[in-house]
C-alpha cells in the first residue's frame, strides 16, 4: 500500500467514525434501563431505531416532538439528544404541562425544554430553528377539529430550518376509504399528503417500516380495539358486545401505519 493510498484510507475511516458513534448512541438510548418495560415491550410493533434513521435524526439536531403523551419516544429522543449535543423539546397540549415526573432526572434526559402546541397557542419555537419535527399518531385528533390540521401544519413549517424534516408516523385507513373525520382514527395517506403540501412542505419519501398487512381496519371501536389500547366496550362499565373476541384483535397487533419524511424546501 502506498502512502498516498494509506492517507486515503486514514481519512476515509475518520469521516466514517462520527456517523458509526452516531448510530451506537441511538443504539444505546433504544436499549437504556430507563426505558419503561412497557415501552420497551412495543418496539416490535414501533421500530424505533429503523424509524427515527429513516427521518434523518442525526447527533446534535434540535428536535420538537408534539404531543408526547406518556414519552414512547421521549424516552430515546431525549438521552439521544443529552449524548450527541442536540436539543429535545416537547410541544405539550397546555401552558405548564409536562412530561412524567421521571424525565426531570437529567443525568438521563438533560435538558428537556417544553413549548405548547395547542389550536390557540402561538409559535413552537423560535423560527427556522429546529432540525425535525415528530408527530406521531396524532394527526387524526387535530381533523377532529376544524383548522387544527392546517394550523398544525403551518405551526411545523414556521419552526423548521430549510431543508428541515416533518416527521410523520400516522394510522393509515388505505385501502379503506377514510371515516368521516377520521373518527375511526384512521387517516388517508393521501390526506396527510395534502395537508403538508398545503403548507409548502415537499414529500420527500414514505417507508413501509410501521405496516402491519394483518390489519382489517374495521374494528368496533376504531383504531382503539388494537392494542395498545384494547377498547373492549363503548365504555369503562358497559360490556363488550355480543360475540366480541378479544383474542382476535390481539392477533392483530398495533395498527397499519404510514411512515413519511416530508422536507421544507430551501
Amino acid at each position: 500500500m502506498t502512502v498516498r493510498t494509506m492517507l486515503i484510507a486514514t481519512a476515509f475511516v475518520a469521516m466514517a467514525l462520527p456517523a458509526v458513534a452516531a448510530d451506537a448512541k441511538l443504539t444505546a438510548a433504544i436499549a437504556a434501563s430507563s426505558r419503561a418495560p412497557e415501552n420497551s415491550a412495543r418496539d416490535g410493533a414501533r421500530h424505533p431505531g429503523a424509524s427515527l434513521a429513516f427521518w434523518g435524526l442525526k447527533p446534535g439536531q434540535t428536535v420538537v416532538e408534539i404531543s408526547p403523551g406518556g414519552g414512547y419516544w421521549s424516552e430515546i429522543l431525549a438521552p439521544y439528544a443529552k449524548a450527541t449535543g442536540g436539543h429535545y423539546i416537547v410541544a405539550m397540549g397546555k401552558e405548564g404541562q409536562k412530561l412524567p415526573a421521571k424525565f426531570a432526572d437529567k443525568a438521563v434526559y438533560g435538558d428537556i425544554h417544553h413549548t405548547v402546541f395547542s389550536k390557540e397557542s402561538g409559535p413552537l419555537a423560535a423560527a427556522d430553528s429546529a432540525d425535525l419535527v415528530l408527530t406521531a399518531r396524532n394527526i387524526h385528533n387535530w381533523i377532529w377539529t376544524s383548522g387544527m390540521a392546517d394550523k398544525a401544519m403551518k405551526d411545523f413549517y414556521a419552526v423548521l430550518k430549510p431543508g428541515g424534516i416533518l416527521a410523520i408516523e400516522e394510522h393509515r385507513a388505505d385501502p379503506r376509504p377514510e371515516t368521516d373525520n377520521a373518527k375511526s382514527g384512521y387517516v388517508s395517506t393521501q390526506h396527510v399528503i395534502d395537508l403538508a403540501t398545503k403548507a409548502g412542505f415537499k414529500l420527500d419519501a414514505k417507508s413501509e417500516i410501521n405496516a402491519n398487512p394483518r390489519d382489517t381496519k374495521d374494528h368496533p371501536f376504531g383504531v382503539w380495539t388494537l392494542p395498545p389500547s384494547r377498547q373492549s366496550s363503548e365504555g369503562k362499565d358497559k360490556p363488550s358486545p355480543a360475540g366480541f373476541d378479544r383474542a382476535k384483535y390481539d392477533a392483530i397487533g398495533e395498527s397499519d401505519r404510514m411512515t413519511l419524511r416530508f422536507r421544507k424546501p430551501g
